[in-house]
């Protein structure tokens, strides 16, 4: 049981730490050479226009005031307009379109390796020195070592060119559309009326507060989309256009989903290795226990611990490491664009992009620290 003491202490450490990521951004970009409003305007913008675009936007005012003003903005994730990519959308409004898309792909990347890596390094380890310890030994080690600039196209070379597996680019099939209507609906026609949790809003005291709420839905309620196709899809009830964002999304998934197979998998060996030696599990043994359940009753949650710290941080960088993936396989996500957005100086959108990501980081990690605490209670103390 995790105490709520232990996780209002680990979240209000983190607190300190989106605030030096903030103030590390705003240091970085403020340094940064040009002037944001030719970078607006234009080079044939006059200088009248640049004064008055400049005042418009607070650059006079004391540095102080501007990193006030940012912090406050920042906390309300209110990062004002794109300056290039998305010239004149919101940020945010950028963010919510492109988000999803990263985070689906890191997700399935992250789901490959821990579905396999797991398996793979307890198989490793019980039958260590066997011919199955070194294939997968060699496995993990080429895996870590081969980047996904080399094994995304060799992969589209392999599996797509050449054997016609898998397609070559983008998230679902070309051919298949999706409406905004829900699923059930389908099956019990268009006049029909469905009570449905919703949540909504309440202000209090100024504060607008979410809350649960019982509606009607009809034909009509637009569907919650997520931006994930593959959770979109299913809400929907297109079950071929389910198994067609799944056909897509395998190949990438797999890309950046092999180095953290290999690493997850040779974590989970070394840890195992040192759990079988412990003296409870040879008590367990002694007691006539078989192997494959001393194992996995005694051994297998007292090695997870350090594999969850690395899942934890490989979640975080295969967030940042979706930008070859998306950029090989043509998928559209937040990584493409704040590689765009850092070539186009569009500070808005690299802020805010670069917030999110610490923010993304940050939760992860407190999901990490809160497993801990279920599996080691200790760790509490």
């Amino acid at each position: 049981m995790v105490s709520k003491r232990f996780v209002l202490k680990r979240l209000l450490l983190l607190i300190p730490v989106l605030f030096g990521v903030g103030t590390l951004v705003f240091a970085i970009l403020q340094s940064a050479p040009g002037n944001p409003c030719r970078i607006i305007l234009g080079q044939r913008a006059s200088s009248q226009q640049i004064q008055q675009c400049v005042t418009d936007l607070g650059l006079n005012d004391p540095i102080w005031v501007q990193y006030v003003r940012f912090l406050g903005e920042a906390a309300t994730f209110e990062f004002g307009d794109s300056y290039q990519i998305a010239k004149g959308t919101p940020v945010r409004e950028v963010l919510a379109d492109k988000l999803p898309v990263t985070i689906e792909l890191a997700l399935f990347g992250q789901a490959m390796g821990i579905f396999v890596g797991i398996p793979l390094g307890i198989l490793s380890a019980v039958k260590q020195d066997t011919l199955t310890d070194q294939a997968t030994r060699i496995g993990a080690l080429s895996g870590i070592s081969v980047p996904i600039y080399w094994s995304g196209p060799i992969l589209i070379l392999l599996l797509s060119t050449y054997l016609g597996v898998f397609p070559t680019s983008g998230r679902i099939g070309s051919t298949i559309f999706l409406d905004n209507q829900w699923y059930p609906f389908t099956i019990l026609g268009p006049d029909r009326f469905l009570p449905a949790p919703w949540i909504g809003s309440i202000t209090v005291a100024g504060v607008t507060l979410p809350f649960v709420e019982i509606v009607q839905l009809t034909a009509e309620t637009p569907a919650p989309l997520t931006g994930m196709v593959t959770i979109d899809t299913l809400i929907l009830g297109r079950f071929d256009a389910f198994g067609s964002a799944v056909h897509h999304l395998f190949l990438p998934a797999a890309v950046i989903g092999i180095y953290s197979t290999a690493l997850i998998s040779r974590m989970m060996r070394s840890s195992m290795l040192e759990v079988v030696r412990q003296d409870y599990m040879r008590t367990a043994r002694a007691k006539g226990q078989g192997a494959k359940i001393t194992v996995m009753k005694h051994g297998f949650q007292n090695a997870l611990i350090p594999v969850i710290t690395v899942i934890g941080i490989q979640f975080g960088s295969l967030l940042g490491g979706a930008v070859l993936t998306e950029t090989v396989f043509g998928i559209g996500g937040i990584g493409t664009m704040l590689v765009s957005a850092i070539g186009a100086t569009d500070y808005p959108l690299v802020q805010g992009t670069v917030l999110t990501f610490a923010l993304l980081f940050t939760l992860v990690n407190l999901g990490v620290d809160i497993t801990y605490s279920y599996l080691d209670p200790r760790i509490q103390q």
